[in-house]
């Protein structure tokens, strides 16, 4: 998508070859209309797949599913990264590893949300090494729904998130693919 291309390219920071700030229009401040145009994309794409609901992960993930769930007119789940205490049985669980924060989190899906009759859209921020998003399908099977897809903001293109996706069986439809990048450089594929 042209538009979120450009944006990154004027906001967006390469902080190396692998980490890029997009925290002024994506995960800290959160440009609304281009959550919409991006929504509207994600909407396009997966038309005619049968999604009842869109899941995204706490917190970064929540603006463009949340936009996109509106665009489709079905309802956003949303994984959380740590129990609640409200929502501390009938869960399904699994371990996360962080490629951001090179941390490991337990990411967690109440049982009353999701059932074997919803067909899913994931949505992410990033796309990586495909970690979060395996999680997700994990949990998502656990429930025994099945998953129509992932859409992603911003694919790490030079990293093996696809491609493990991909191998897994899952369509992955990525409105920015990074092809490479360094310290303040971005280059798209």
């Amino acid at each position: 998508m042209r538009l979120l291309e450009e944006r990154i390219l004027k906001e967006g920071r390469a902080v190396n070859e692998d980490i890029i700030r997009v925290d002024t229009f994506i995960n800290h401040q959160v440009d609304p209309k281009l959550m919409a145009k991006c929504a509207e994309d994600f909407a396009a794409h997966f038309r005619g797949d049968g999604i009842t609901k869109v899941v995204t992960i706490e917190s970064s993930g929540i603006s463009p599913a949340l936009f996109t769930a509106s665009e489709m007119g079905v309802p956003l789940v949303i994984l959380k990264k740590q129990p609640s205490k409200v929502l501390n049985d009938n869960l399904f669980q699994t371990m996360v590893t962080s490629f951001t924060k090179g941390t490991n989190y337990e990411l967690t899906l109440s049982k009353d949300v999701i059932s074997e009759n919803d067909h899913v859209l994931i949505i992410d921020d990033f796309l990586a090494n495909g970690e979060a998003v395996t999680a997700a399908v994990r949990l998502l099977r656990m429930a025994h729904a099945t998953v129509a897809g992932v859409g992603i903001l911003i694919e790490k293109a030079f990293q093996p998130g696809r491609e493990k996706i991909e191998d897994a069986g899952f369509k992955v439809y990525s409105l920015a693919r990074i092809g490479s990048m360094s310290k303040d450089r971005i280059e798209f594929i």
